[in-house]
């Protein structure tokens, strides 16, 4: 009982500290896989959704909207901490329209990756596509706020970048093609050259404050403890190294881009460390499990092997770092979302 209360009203104060932040970007806009997709996958042939129960079941009006979470997912803390609205729209939902967009809209699209080869595996949107929605975006934001407006809100307005993971374990370890073709390390140097001139591409197409995530503790989820039942089901920390190794590289890479583009706010946000903290002290956030998901049994059910007909899912997803077997419930995405905003995202403000 103690451990409820204190979880309660730990995210009430969170809540509270967040929105007494005033708004000093005037759009959030965002690129990226499933830890930020709030609904595109609904709107393409992919066996990748979640537009159905329980997702979405402490989100508003208990909708699920195809946000891999039972609520609302980090950008959408983020957009209602910098005062903007409280949820961003999926670029491809069409009960959303330019007016809506024009404060903050997301491309993301669950399962993609960096590789277009592992946007291939679950056929859903790859990481290029998400840049020529954003192209289609801006000449639509042109065509309602004018050139010069249009041009200066776009300057202002925080680019989101949340991707990487499926690059990983959706497909350099399942899958012998790009194993047999790169070392881990190779693999990763190719992939940060592929964030790097995106990064490029937005900087000449008129972005200038720029935040790009780096990788979770990924041999800590849920789906591959399951894996290392030999050991405990414990992390995998072969994973969790790799994931060390990609961030260092891709900070390594965020402070050459700052030198080479003029007038750049480039920031990596990582949520190795702070994810890691709650797993390794769940108590102090009011957490009571940790290595397992509160839908169905909590090991492997993503998608629609966590749905309305499993008769196991959790009655309290706040005791839960993890909703399904691979994505965080909404307070923990609300705690890494608040740690990055009080943190990173300072530059920002």
């Amino acid at each position: 009982m103690a451990i409820k209360v204190f979880s309660f009203f730990f995210f009430v104060y969170l809540l509270v500290e967040m929105h007494e932040i005033s708004a000093m970007v005037p759009a959030v806009i965002v690129f990226g896989d499933s830890t930020v997709d709030p609904g595109n996958n609904n709107q393409i042939s992919t066996v990748l959704k979640s537009n159905f129960a329980p997702y979405g079941r402490d989100y508003f009006g208990g909708q699920p909207t195809g946000r891999f979470s039972n609520g609302r997912i980090a950008t959408d803390f983020i957009s209602e901490a910098y005062g903007i609205k409280p949820a961003i729209p999926a670029y491809l939902d069409p009960k959303f329209d330019i007016r809506d967009f024009a404060t903050g809209v997301s491309f993301a699209s669950a399962g993609t990756g960096y590789d277009k080869a592992t946007s291939d595996v679950l056929s859903v949107i790859p990481f290029w596509k998400e840049m020529v929605y954003y192209k289609e975006f801006q000449d639509k934001l042109r065509g309602y706020l004018g050139n010069d407006i249009a041009n200066h809100h776009l300057s202002e307005s925080l680019h989101l970048i949340s991707i990487g993971t499926n690059d990983f374990l959706e497909n350099y370890y399942p899958f012998p093609t790009r194993s047999s073709e790169y070392p881990v390390d190779k693999y990763e140097i190719f992939l940060i050259g592929i964030a790097s001139n995106f990064i490029r591409e937005l900087y000449n197409l008129g972005a200038r404050k720029i935040a790009i995530s780096g990788l979770p503790p990924m041999g800590c989820l849920p789906l591959e403890r399951t894996t290392n039942i030999m050991h405990g089901s414990a992390c995998i920390e072969e994973y969790n190294d790799v994931a060390k190794d990609f961030n260092q590289k891709l900070q390594d890479s965020v402070t050459e881009l700052n030198r080479e583009l003029g007038g750049i706010q480039l920031v990596m946000s990582n949520p190795y460390y702070k994810l890691l903290e709650m797993i390794q002290n769940p108590i102090l956030f009011g957490f009571e499990n940790v290595a397992t998901a509160c839908c169905g049994t909590g090991y492997f059910e993503m998608s629609y092997m966590c749905d309305r007909m499993n008769p196991f899912t959790c009655s309290d997803a706040n005791k839960y770092i993890f909703w399904d077997s691979f994505h965080p419930t909404e307070k923990a995405n609300f705690i890494l979302a608040d740690h990055a905003f009080k943190t990173t995202l300072t530059v920002f403000r």
